[in-house]
């Protein structure tokens, strides 16, 4: 009879057992997954010391810090519009949140395969700064994969099949608008214009309609809350009182905001998109166009929670409009369905 293995032997094949992960690393939030749960739900912050070499804080804690911090802390957003700005602290920021949800890695449990998301609009030079800065992970294997086919999965989406599928994917940095058929895609619109635009404008409008100044992060906040894109919507949320700085004296200041002010504020990035929205259907072949119609548009990323939005979105195109359940899971879902299977999505990764 085969004896039993011994508990110490099983304790060593896990230590030596090498983690593989999905990871979302997005603008507003970074997301890591194994491929069956949540593993990490971050801010896409980082703060580090006066030498840019420790690391203070990151994520949760280095967003509570955000504007709040002296000369001996440098906070640092490592992403903008889509891509990684700072490369140095992208790699620190992931190596801290990778120790949150492993553990210290050392040189007997390193990492198995990696797979993050990346636009579809990136150059192949931010592409490489992505492959660089997991690499500095020290994974066995690393693959990207482009976020608006991995969001489709995470919707449960068969993206295999021929018949075409509008995907729109309002992130932090950019929007980017695809149809997908057969694996791949077939055309596509990105546009600068998603969640920090809009709050840069909230920020704007506060500065100009009341002289007074309001941070990122509580511009982030207003359209949390807030925030709408119709002015007639089911179910308004209750006005919020927003605390700023009033730019001529610098003397606290209170002012008390609701929805529809705010979908006039957000009017101009909502046309910017629904612009981008109809250039692509525009170039969209007959025939996936066809599908289009049938199967409606699927909305995903952190932005799709916008009220109103799928009242507008099908009135100006006049299709059906899914909003995704859960919008700010849906890449990391997809990513980790190809990290169970890689060889069957082999033809939607990148290394």
């Amino acid at each position: 009879m085969k004896a039993k293995p011994h508990v110490h032997d099983m304790v060593r094949f896990d230590f030596f057992r090498k983690k593989s992960f999905a990871i979302d690393l997005g603008n507003t939030n970074t997301l890591v997954r194994d491929a069956d749960r949540l593993l990490v739900h971050q801010p896409s912050y980082i703060v580090l010391d006066s030498e840019r070499v420790h690391v203070r804080a990151v994520g949760d804690e280095a967003y509570s810090m955000f504007e709040k911090t002296h000369k001996e802390f440098r906070p640092v957003k490592p992403l903008r519009g889509g891509v990684i700005a700072d490369y140095d602290s992208a790699a620190k920021m992931l190596m801290a949140l990778m120790t949150q949800a492993y553990g210290p890695k050392s040189l007997l449990n390193g990492y198995g395969d990696v797979i993050s998301g990346v636009p579809y609009s990136t150059t192949h030079v931010e592409r490489r700064a992505l492959l660089n800065a997991l690499e500095s992970l020290h994974p066995r294997n690393m693959w990207l994969i482009f976020e608006p086919i991995a969001a489709a999965l995470g919707m449960g989406l068969d993206i295999q099949q021929p018949d075409g599928k509008l995907i729109i994917d309002m992130g932090g940095g950019i929007t980017e608008i695809v149809v997908i058929s057969l694996s791949g895609i077939a055309c596509f619109q990105s546009i600068k214009v998603a969640g920090d635009a809009m709050d840069e404008s909230i920020r704007h409008y506060f500065r100009k309609a009341y002289n007074m100044e309001i941070g990122i992060k509580t511009a982030e906040q207003v359209k949390i809350n807030v925030g709408a894109v119709l002015t007639e919507i089911e179910n308004p949320p209750e006005p919020m009182a927003v605390k700023g700085k009033e730019l001529l004296r610098g003397l606290p200041v209170t002012r008390t905001v609701d929805h529809r002010e705010i979908a006039g504020v957000l009017e101009k990035s909502m046309a910017a998109i629904e612009l981008g929205l109809i250039q692509t259907l525009e170039t969209c072949p007959p025939e996936l166009a066809s599908d289009i119609y049938e199967n409606g548009v699927f909305v995903t990323g952190g932005n799709a929670l916008l009220r109103g939005l799928q009242e507008r979105l099908e009135r100006k195109l006049k299709l059906p409009v899914n909003i995704d359940v859960d919008p700010l899971l849906s890449v990391s879902k997809g990513i980790a369905t190809v990290l169970r299977d890689p060889r069957k999505y082999r033809s939607v990764l990148i290394n």
